[in-house]
C-alpha cells in the first residue's frame, strides 16, 4: 500500500464499568485505513464493531476505559484538545449512523440539522453550508432541495432521512467517513440505492471509508479491504476479494456459509452456538467453542495474528485446515 495512512489503530482495548467491576469489550485492535480507501469491518452483532468506531470518533460513554492508541494522521485522538477534537469531528471525520431518525432531532428543521454542527464549530458559514447542502441533495437524488431543507424529519421517508445523512457527513469533505451499518434500518426496496448513492459521494470525492456491517458479502461488494471481528478482536485481515474467494479463519468461513449464495443453490449453514462477548471469553480461542476445527490447543492458547498468504490471521490451525473450507462449500 503506497497511499499514506489515515487512520491507524494500535493494540485498542476498551473496556466498561460494570457492577463494581470491568467488562472488556475489544481485545487488542488493529486496524489501518489508507487515504482514499475502504475498509470493511465485518461481525456478528455484540462483536465490537461500533465500539471501535466510537473509540476511534472518541465517543465512548464515560464509564469506558481506553488502552493503546488512535492515531489520525499521526496525532492522537485522545489527546486532542477540546477545539482540536471539534475540528477532528467538523473537518476531518464524519459518522453516519445505522438509524437516521434516532439521530435527527425531530424539532427541527432538516437545514438546521445540516448546518447547526459546521457552523457553530466555525468550519463553514451558514450561507456557504446551506449553498454546499443543496448541492450535494441534488448530487444524492433529493428533488427540490429548498423545499427539503425547510421540512421537519417526520416529513421525510427513511430513504431520504438516510440521504440526508450522508449529505451531513460530505459536507466539509472530511478525509474519512465511518459508516455505521448505513443502510439497516431501511427498507430493502431502498438499501441498494443508498448504499449505491454513499459509494458514488465516497469515489467522486476520493474519502476513504471505514464500512460497519455483519453482512460479509455486502462489505466485500463495497470494500478494497475487510477486517472480520469476532468477540471483540479481529481474526482476520486482507484484500476483500481474497477473503470472500478464500477464507482462512473459520469464523470467516462460517459467515461466507451461513450467507445465502447468489450463484450457485445451495443450503445456509447456521453458525452453531452463540456469538460471545470480549468479556464472555475465558481461555484460548474466542471462536474455539463454536468451530468444529478446534483442539484442546485452540481452548486452551489464544492465537495471536500472523501473517498467512499475505493475510493477517489469528489462528492456530489455518494451515491445516485453510483447503477444508473450500470443500465444505462444495
Amino acid at each position: 500500500m503506497t497511499s499514506r495512512t489515515l487512520l491507524n489503530i494500535k493494540d485498542l482495548n476498551i473496556s466498561v464499568k460494570h457492577r463494581g467491576s470491568r467488562r472488556p469489550l475489544v481485545h487488542d485492535v488493529n486496524l489501518e485505513v489508507h487515504a482514499a480507501e475502504s475498509v470493511g469491518l465485518v461481525g456478528e452483532s455484540g462483536s465490537g464493531k461500533s465500539m471501535t468506531i466510537k473509540a476511534a470518533m472518541r465517543l465512548l460513554p464515560k464509564n469506558a476505559s481506553v488502552e493503546g492508541a488512535v492515531e489520525f494522521e499521526d496525532r492522537d485522538v485522545n489527546r486532542l484538545g477540546r477545539r482540536e477534537l471539534a475540528q477532528y469531528r467538523a473537518r476531518d471525520v464524519s459518522l453516519i449512523h445505522q438509524d437516521p431518525r434516532a439521530h435527527i432531532n425531530p424539532t427541527r428543521t432538516i437545514a438546521q440539522f445540516i448546518t447547526e454542527g459546521v457552523v457553530h464549530t466555525g468550519a463553514m458559514s451558514e450561507d456557504a453550508a446551506l449553498e454546499r447542502a443543496c448541492a450535494l441533495m441534488r448530487d444524492v437524488g433529493i428533488t427540490d432541495a429548498e423545499k427539503r431543507l425547510a421540512q421537519f424529519p417526520h416529513q421525510l421517508s427513511g430513504g431520504l432521512l438516510q440521504r440526508v445523512m450522508i449529505v451531513t457527513s460530505m459536507l466539509t469533505s472530511p478525509r474519512l467517513i465511518f459508516a455505521d451499518e448505513p443502510t439497516t434500518a431501511l427498507d430493502v426496496t431502498v438499501q441498494s440505492d443508498v448504499m449505491a448513492i454513499l459509494l458514488e459521494q465516497i469515489r467522486d470525492h476520493h474519502v476513504a471509508m471505514l464500512f460497519v456491517t455483519h453482512d460479509l458479502d455486502l462489505a466485500a461488494a463495497v470494500t478494497d479491504r475487510l477486517a472480520v471481528m469476532y468477540a471483540g478482536t479481529i481474526v482476520e485481515t486482507g484484500a476483500s476479494s481474497d477473503i470472500c474467494g478464500q477464507p482462512l479463519h473459520p469464523y470467516t468461513a462460517a459467515l461466507l456459509r451461513s450467507r445465502p449464495s447468489t450463484t450457485e443453490v445451495r443450503r445456509p449453514i447456521a453458525i452453531p452456538g452463540s456469538p460471545l462477548s470480549a468479556y464472555e471469553v475465558t481461555s484460548g480461542c474466542s471462536f474455539a467453542s463454536r468451530c468444529s476445527f478446534a483442539v484442546d490447543r485452540c481452548r486452551t492458547e489464544v492465537p495471536h495474528p500472523r501473517l498467512v498468504e499475505g493475510r493477517t490471521v489469528a489462528c492456530h490451525r489455518v494451515e491445516e485446515i485453510a483447503d477444508q473450507f473450500q470443500e465444505r462449500a462444495s
